[in-house]
């Protein structure tokens, strides 16, 4: 480069100085032919030199961090893919390409059925079980004078029951299917104040095997037992009419509201205009007593017509006669219980251990295929020295110069400028005024900036 191309040097800049531009890789595709180490390129100091070695370096001669750079790096399904040009050499690689589509199929597999899952635990998920209960009565006679124990003539009844064929591992308490217990004795030997025990559930109530009543007495005793069920989610008995329309008894709020909206889509009650509107044909007019009403307005409408469910009644008698031999009675009642399936659809969903196990092969996966692309590149760089090694090392130094020329950014011609005619001509007295006078502007904006005030 000549003088005539050097006209103007960049102000600040010592002559012959370089400016390196970060961020770009430049020499040949892969590491020296020979085996040796990369010599530095001149003019340029080693810590310069080292963010621009190539990627095809010897694994033992990359930095240690770039591992583990490469493993917090989210990886992508197109990092697995082969390329073209690596199938076209090995043709054996598509088998490779084969299950890497099986796998992408069975992600997206895997991935709805967990979607299908999360929607279902959503959702109340139980089964019907046989809940037996046995109730059953012991007699202690009264004791005479001298003797020890007591003088009183007492019976103690006992409530107790179990699921049939449960195969969960962890039994269920007894009190836990039931939200409250009332055992109603006969009144006229009890009197009205004592003939009620009664138990109800409380947020800081202990879970029991079973339920245990004491009294004084030595004659039958007919009692009445009044179970209430504790459903969850919670269920309500509909009123008689509203439960012969939609043909429900007792169900949760939520299955009543699809029964109403089925009943009224089945016999077309929507408005056809206003759609939040409900025209009441001759049953609704008499149980929500209105001709027509908001679908907004049905939840209100709806809790008057809802009552608790009927608790289960079972008539009872306490035998005080030592002779009796069947003072154990049996009643299966059907209860509901969660579905094993829910807990082990939970454990499926917070279970990390398949997809750490899966994380860490495709970390190998992606490792090996970068692995294979680096070896096709050192091959096509082989290669191409095999074919025509005098053309290739010519075309390699220019391509080096090329890179060296955009890395350094170097203007002018170094050997001229070291000279002292170089500064002699007559545009230099022009380019130290210039650079004098961008100083001058550069100081007075850091004054004005510092004082707040506009120099003039």
């Amino acid at each position: 480069m000549g003088p005539a191309a050097a006209q103007y040097q960049r102000p600040g800049m010592p002559p012959g100085g370089r400016m390196p531009m970060a961020g770009l890789q430049v020499g040949p595709p892969g590491a020296p032919p020979y085996g040796t180490a990369s010599p530095l390129r001149p003019g340029l100091p080693q810590s310069m030199m080292d963010p621009f070695r190539k990627r095809l370096l010897a694994p033992q001669s990359q930095p240690p961090m770039a591992s583990q750079r490469r493993g917090v790096k989210r990886r992508k399904m197109a990092d697995k893919v082969l390329p073209q040009r690596i199938r076209e050499l090995v043709p054996e690689s598509q088998a490779y390409m084969d299950l890497l589509a099986f796998e992408r199929k069975l992600d997206q597999t895997i991935a709805r059925k967990r979607m299908e899952i999360q929607e279902a635990i959503k959702k109340p998920l139980t089964q019907k079980r046989k809940l037996r209960i046995y109730i059953s009565n012991t007699f202690t006679p009264a004791k005479e004078e001298g003797e020890g124990g007591e003088r009183v003539a007492s019976w103690e009844l006992r409530v107790e029951g179990k699921l049939l064929e449960d195969p969960s591992k962890q039994k269920r308490k007894f009190s836990s299917f039931f939200k409250s217990l009332v055992i109603e004795l006969d009144k006229e030997l009890y009197g009205p104040d004592n003939h009620l025990v009664e138990w109800h559930r409380l947020p800081t109530t202990q879970e029991t095997d079973g339920f245990q009543v004491k009294r004084p007495g030595d004659v039958n005793v007919k009692c009445t037992l009044l179970l209430m069920l504790d459903h969850q989610p919670p269920q309500y008995k509909l009123d008689p009419r509203l439960a012969r329309l939609l043909g429900v008894h007792t169900q949760t709020r939520a299955s009543i509201m699809q029964a109403l909206w089925l009943y009224i889509k089945h016999n077309k009650l929507q408005d056809s205009h206003e759609k939040e509107y409900i025209n009441c044909n001759r049953y609704f007019r008499q149980i929500f007593n209105c001709v027509r009403m908001r679908f907004s307005e049905i939840p209100m409408k709806l809790a008057g017509l809802l009552q608790h469910p009927d608790p289960i009644i079972i008539n009872h008698t306490i035998s005080v006669d030592p002779n009796d031999q069947k003072k154990t009675a049996c009643y299966d009642i059907d209860v509901e219980v969660d579905d094993p399936l829910k807990a082990q659809m939970s454990n499926f969903l917070a279970s990390t251990t398949n997809q750490q196990e899966i994380a860490s092969l495709d970390a190998k996966i992606h490792e090996t295929i970068e692995s294979i692309n680096q070896l096709k590149t050192q091959r096509d760089f082989m290669l191409s020295f095999s074919n025509n090694p005098q053309d290739f090392i010519q075309e390699w130094i220019k391509s080096q110069r090329r890179d060296l020329k955009i890395i350094t950014d170097v203007i002018g011609n170094p050997e001229e400028e070291r000279r002292a005619e170089f500064y002699q001509q007559p545009w230099a007295q022009e380019a130290v005024g210039r650079h004098i006078f961008a100083k001058v502007q550069q100081r007075r904006q850091e004054l004005e900036q510092v004082l707040g005030i506009r120099l003039t």
